[in-house]
């Protein structure tokens, strides 16, 4: 049995200012092509497939013709739940009559776990939810957690657990030891939001949604397919893929990876205005990227973001890099009066804490005399 995991689409995304609906138009139109190719026996979507619970109309748009065409024209299954940006409610609606054409949606966790029979495995549909919705749902004043409502969950399902056939749990969470990126929102405040990686040892495969990298975590059997598309520059490195799961009768599987170029990477540049914006640099960039520009220049720039966006339209940040090393210098500092030194001395420690630039003869003479005229103003007074 074949099936692709994904998860994380986001579609309405917003990133730095701009909507992403077009790059995920243009994935996810190469993304059909891949699985009319693949032919899969189900498509996993494990969670957000909205980037919040109420989405732009051009999102639900896409949603519903994608959707659309691998179910209805290419009559595969889809199985599909909600995460922690969707709106439980709103993914619910119509879901059992989407069971006549084999898409399986479950927006919101009920506690009837029956899985969803595909080709003989088993696929156990664990929809995002609170700690304190589980706790409601099963009258159990035990779960204060999101790894106690995991594991009140997973008891109920072993309860029915087939162990002659492949049980695969479809979830939306944050596992521990799983790496984060900017663009996932938190689950819960200190680490009430993460579960372990053991509750899942039931099923011969876990797919999960959340974390958006398809390396988030090591596990054998517990994996993230990660996002469709870099939502953030702290995944600029990353190498999104498509998972392709072949399942064996026994529980054992195949893991197979497939890469769909986006229609813009976002990528990180940095070097000198001057250096950025020469021809025998950027002829070897794509410039239509989304970019992060660090600049290495020193002093005042004269409207460099228009001028790098002549050559790079689509710069969504820029920063100096010397802006960088003197905030780190800046959350460092401390004011401390140190006893037995000068005005001038205190100063120059306190400039030397605050810039990484050199405080030379010129600027101390500067200061020097600032700090007597001061002075004598003060004795007048």
């Amino acid at each position: 049995m074949k099936f692709i995991h994904t998860a994380d689409w986001h579609l309405g995304k917003l990133v730095h200012g701009v909507y992403m609906t077009e790059d995920q138009r243009h994935f996810l139109e190469q993304f059909v092509e891949l699985v009319a190719e693949e032919k899969p026996d189900a498509v996993i979507i494990a969670g957000d497939l909205y980037d919040r619970s109420v989405p732009p109309t051009d999102a639900v748009e896409l949603l519903n013709e994608m959707l659309f065409n691998i179910n209805v024209d290419l009559k595969i299954p889809i199985v599909a739940i909600g995460g922690n940006h969707d709106s439980a409610e709103r993914l619910s609606f119509g879901s059992s009559w989407y069971e006549k054409s084999k898409f399986f949606l479950t927006g919101k966790l009920s506690n009837q776990l029956s899985p969803v029979h595909i080709h003989g495995v088993n696929f156990y549909l664990v929809p995002f939810a609170e700690p304190s919705y589980v706790k409601h749902l099963f009258e159990d004043e035990s779960i204060h957690s999101h790894d106690d409502a995991m594991k009140r969950i997973v008891g109920e399902i072993e309860k029915q657990l087939n162990p002659n056939e492949p049980n695969v749990l479809v979830g939306h969470a944050f596992v521990l030891g799983g790496k984060t990126s900017d663009s996932e929102r938190t689950l819960s405040v200190g680490g009430s939001g993460c579960v372990s990686a053991q509750h899942f040892e039931p099923f011969a495969y876990t797919a999960l949604g959340h974390l958006h990298s398809p390396d988030a975590l090591k596990h054998e059997k517990v994996r993230y397919s990660g996002s469709l598309l870099k939502y953030s520059f702290s995944e600029a490195k990353q190498e999104k893929s498509i998972s392709i799961i072949e399942m064996k009768d026994n529980g054992e599987f195949d893991l197979r990876l497939r890469t769909i170029k986006p229609m813009k990477d976002m990528r990180e540049i940095e070097g000198h205005l001057e250096e950025l914006l020469d021809n025998q640099y950027y002829s070897k960039q794509n410039t239509e990227d989304y970019l992060k520009i660090t600049l290495h220049d020193q002093g005042a720039l004269i409207d460099p973001i228009n001028k790098l966006r002549q050559v790079y339209p689509n710069v969504l940040h820029l920063e100096r890099k010397l802006a960088i090393a003197d905030m780190k210098k800046k959350s460092n500092f401390t004011s401390i009066k140190e006893e037995g030194k000068s005005e001038i001395e205190l100063f120059t420690n306190f400039y030397e804490e605050m810039t990484t630039a050199e405080f030379n003869e010129e600027k101390r003479l500067l200061m020097v005399d600032m700090i007597e005229k001061v002075k004598k103003e003060e004795s007048v007074k």
